[in-house]
């Protein structure tokens, strides 16, 4: 009598091996895989970029000569964002002393201030900003 072949047959998977990837289900691995890693790395990068944001950096700085027009006097200043992060409601204030006391002061609001951008605007005196002690300062902003 013959015996049975024990080789099985060529297209007959055995039940114990896994099944080879078709090249479909490789390239649609291979793209989800990339998606996937492109989601965790800008997740990554947003992260460790707002570490590394600082708050708002406001400077003032009267950047002209002071100028007289029809007995007022004309201080231009400009406002820099130096930091990191924008800011919106800048609050300027400028106190003009003449003999140690206050005699005049203003205010500036600026709107939004983003990071490396500048704002220019001017306060307006009675008095000759010139006879006395100017100081200009940042008094406030709110983040956005």
């Amino acid at each position: 009598m013959s015996q049975p072949s024990q080789a099985s047959a060529p297209n007959k998977p055995q039940p114990n091996q896994p099944q080879p990837r078709s090249r479909a289900e490789l390239i649609t691995f291979g793209i989800a895989s990339l998606l996937l890693a492109t989601v965790v790395g800008l997740v990554g990068y947003t992260w460790l970029d707002e570490q590394q944001q600082q708050p708002p950096l406001l400077s003032v700085l009267n950047t002209e000569p002071i100028r007289a027009a029809k007995g007022q006097f004309y201080v231009p200043i400009t406002v820099t964002n130096s930091g990191g992060d924008t800011a919106e409601s800048v609050h300027v204030l400028a106190e003009l002393r003449i003999g140690g006391t206050i005699v005049e002061t203003g205010t500036l609001e600026i709107d939004f201030l983003s990071s490396k951008e500048e704002a220019e605007g001017a306060f307006i005196f009675s008095r000759d900003p010139r006879q006395g002690q100017l100081s200009l300062r940042v008094a406030s902003y709110k983040l956005p």
